[in-house]
């Protein structure tokens, strides 16, 4: 019944906030409205208007989370670490089809925990399947499918599905202008 409960209110809030610019502060009001749902939040969530959440009861977020235009996270158990940027179009799923008689129309819905670990980013066109793991301070190329727990932090991952490609290494702060 929750997960209703909190469709509807995710439904309420882009309907509400929809003609409102997707300017920061206004992305973080309706971050903070969202938020309200969730089962944890931390500060400055900022998300456009065009992003869909199909359930917040099972969201945990960290600190200062962007969003890009109409990505869709379906938040059954979905856990996004602090400093998270989230391209647009890009899919978060925490759940999955499974077959059932011929079918995957009216087999049963399993649900497995996806994490996405501090500083990572998600580029655009990404999806993130259920059981799947981004490690802290990774990149998941554009248009990549992550499948699986990848386990190697500080790296990029790319392709379908997404595999490691290389580590990163940081730039070092006094280059950054």
């Amino acid at each position: 019944m929750k997960t209703r409960i909190t469709i509807i209110y995710s439904w309420f809030i882009r309907v509400v906030t929809a003609w409102m610019p997707d300017v920061p502060f206004i992305m973080r009001f309706r971050g903070w409205l969202y938020s309200l749902m969730m089962k944890k939040c931390g500060r400055n969530l900022q998300v456009p208007s065009t992003v869909i959440f199909n359930s917040l009861s099972g969201l945990v977020m960290g600190d200062n989370v962007l969003f890009g235009h109409r990505a869709i996270i379906i938040g059954l158990d979905v856990e996004i670490g602090n400093e998270v940027l989230i391209g647009p179009n890009s899919l978060i799923s925490g759940g999955n089809h499974t077959f059932l008689n011929g079918s995957y129309r009216f087999g049963p819905h399993v649900a497995q925990k996806v994490i996405i670990g501090e500083g990572s980013w998600i580029c655009a066109n990404c999806v993130v399947t259920a059981g799947s793991v981004l490690p802290d301070r990774s990149v998941l190329a554009a248009g990549s499918v992550l499948t699986k727990a990848c386990q190697q932090t500080d790296s990029l991952y790319a392709g379908l599905p997404a595999k490691f490609l290389k580590q990163l290494t940081n730039v070092p702060e006094e280059v950054v202008a």
